[in-house]
């Protein structure tokens, strides 16, 4: 069975089920064994995979190997990962980022159950197959959900990129210095496409196709960080009469060196319009909108224009087309533009239909007044949940109120799945992994990093680099069809709905909803593992995969039937 959202394994002979969850460059697979648990000499899963119009499996990769399977190498000598073919994954789930996820057509997964005999000997079962169109856009033309990579803190980043131990090659020091940094780092560009995956893509784009208009659209754009020469650039790039700026000048905005200053100064010294404003609280938006005869297209979300907000953070970035979508946009900003001290009583502070055919879409500015406030009616679709809520959301420390006490009421009831992470530890009763755990903020790992892990790039808090998880967005019941999203750069605080210049939308629709939930999948899973990481440094003990049980111990798999929250998450995905 094939839909939109996930596809279902083909072959009834295998052991488990298979089912294919799509997402925006990336899928999570998700497997249940048929009857019962496994057999205690189930080691785990490999997984490959075929891409469109391909003829040969690729197989995903594993850090981690048996105890003692390290051929025969020293750990300073092993390679970063081993084929799961010979290191299973041990995961009842696992989100993929394929390499070229852009491509046309069906994606094809090969998830094989493997075994381990008394002596060691690896051998497989009947594998599973299903396929799954993996496309850039979640809907081509019309809407598209983009994320950052949100991973600068990782082994991945570390294989690929980190020389050295040093990021000032392609990051710089602070945001003061931002439009002036100059990187160094000999496969930048690379870099920046890999950590600004999809997000930095789409920001880029739509100020490539102003400027690659036949005739010179309108542009709009609304920023709270404005730091990043790629985006200056581009606007320089187009006619000085066809633009209009809006930047935040809050504290860190304003004075004492602050890039956005300087983006000012640049830009009104070549005759383009740009305006300063806090609003009440901040002007928080990161907003892009372009109108003319032949390109129709807006941006909003949580990424910022900078490096931080693309290169470093964990965002979202929704990309809408359109003449129905822009000419809501564009009444926004002229509204910011002539009266934000009126705002707040405009229509633009209440609900509106994005228009978007076949996707039920709509968005809302703030700052909001009482009568149009957005927190309570958020909080009572959170309460309404009957089978999920996935989060992530920045700052929810800070945020008490109708959103978190909805929060904290879902996660006590034992019929919804509750998910979700933070970037603090909240002080609240939430979880951040629908396990009872707080939410924790992990760095990256030093120099007694556990086996076989290397040392990560450190000191990024130092440098600048602030708040890593940035996302603001609430996913309810993803798996049916009354799926909602609600995501944007509003902090889902008192001070978003009342005080700051935000961006809301609610998306109602389940391919959008499985979306983000696999974002959140993947950031909870790389935090937790992050967890384990730090528990087996502290304990200094090498981190393997687990061989079969001897008499009378536990499977590896054995917490995947007798906690319940495990049980819960294998059985919602599978």
């Amino acid at each position: 069975m094939t839909n939109a959202c996930f596809s279902e394994g083909t072959v009834a002979d295998a052991p488990f089920t298979l089912k294919i969850h799509r997402g925006d460059g990336m899928c999570l697979l998700a497997m249940n064994w048929r009857e019962g648990p496994p057999p205690h000499d189930f080691v785990g899963f490999a997984i490959e995979y075929q891409e469109p119009g391909g003829s040969k499996f690729f197989a995903l990769k594993n850090r981690l190997n048996f105890e003692g399977e390290a051929g025969g190498m020293s750990a300073q000598r092993r390679p970063p990962s081993y084929s799961t073919l010979v290191a299973p994954i041990q995961k009842f789930r696992w989100v993929h980022f394929p390499s070229n996820s852009e491509l046309e057509g069906a994606y094809t997964y090969r998830v094989t159950p493997v075994f381990m005999t008394a002596n060691g000997e690896l051998y497989y079962g009947t594998a599973q197959l299903a396929s799954l169109p993996l496309a850039r856009e979640t809907y081509p033309g019309h809407l598209n959900i983009a994320y950052t990579r949100g991973f600068i803190a990782s082994q991945a980043f570390l294989d690929r990129y980190a020389k050295d131990d040093d990021i000032d090659t392609l990051l710089p020091p602070d945001a003061k210095s931002g439009l002036d940094f100059v990187p160094t780092h000999p496969d930048s560009e690379a870099a920046y496409k890999w950590m600004g995956f999809e997000a930095y893509a789409e920001m880029l784009d739509i100020l490539d196709a102003a400027i690659a208009a036949g005739q010179a659209p309108d542009v709009g754009i609304i920023a709270f960080d404005f730091n990043l020469p790629a985006i200056v650039d581009r606007v320089k790039r187009l006619p000085t009469d066809k633009v209009r700026i809006i930047i935040d000048d809050s504290k860190d905005h304003s004075g004492d060196g602050a890039a956005e200053d300087a983006a000012e100064q640049v830009l009104t010294s070549l005759g383009y319009a740009v305006k300063r404003q806090h609003m009440k609280g901040l002007q928080h938006n990161k907003i892009i909108w372009v109108s003319g005869p032949t390109v129709q297209r807006a941006i909003c979300g949580s990424t910022n224009m900078s490096w931080r907000g693309l290169f470093v953070q964990s965002n979202n970035l929704v990309a809408l087309h359109g003449d129905a979508p822009v000419a809501i946009f564009r009444t926004a900003f002229e509204q910011y533009w002539a009266a934000p001290g009126t705002f707040s009583k405009s229509a633009s502070a209440g609900w509106i239909d994005l228009g978007l055919a076949g996707i039920n879409a709509k968005i809302s500015f703030s700052p909001h007044s009482a009568a149009n406030s957005q927190l309570a009616g958020i909080g009572a679709d959170i309460a309404a949940a009957q089978s999920s809520i996935f989060y992530s959301l920045a700052f929810l420390y800070q945020t008490p109120g109708a959103i978190v006490d909805a929060l904290e009421s879902k996660t006590a009831e034992a019929d919804v799945f509750v998910a979700g992470i933070s970037d603090k530890k909240t002080g609240i009763e939430v979880v951040a992994t629908s396990s009872n755990l707080p939410p924790t903020y992990v760095e990256a790992l030093g120099a007694d990093a556990p086996a076989p892990f290397s040392e990560e790039i450190s000191g990024l808090s130092a440098r600048g680099a602030g708040t890593r998880m940035h996302h603001k967005f609430i996913v309810v019941d993803f798996n049916t069809d009354d799926a909602c999203v609600y995501t944007g750069s509003y902090n889902m605080s008192k001070a978003a709905d009342g005080s700051n210049g935000e961006n809301l939308l609610a998306i109602h629709d389940r391919r959008v909803a499985t979306s983000y939930v696999i974002e959140a999948v993947a950031m909870i899973d790389h935090y937790q593992f992050r967890v384990a990481q730090k528990v087996s440094k502290q304990a200094k003990k090498t981190l393997a995969l687990k061989r079969p049980p001897q008499a009378g111990g536990e499977a590896w798999f054995a917490e995947d039937w007798n906690q319940p929250h495990k049980i819960r998450d294998r059985l919602l995905f599978a």
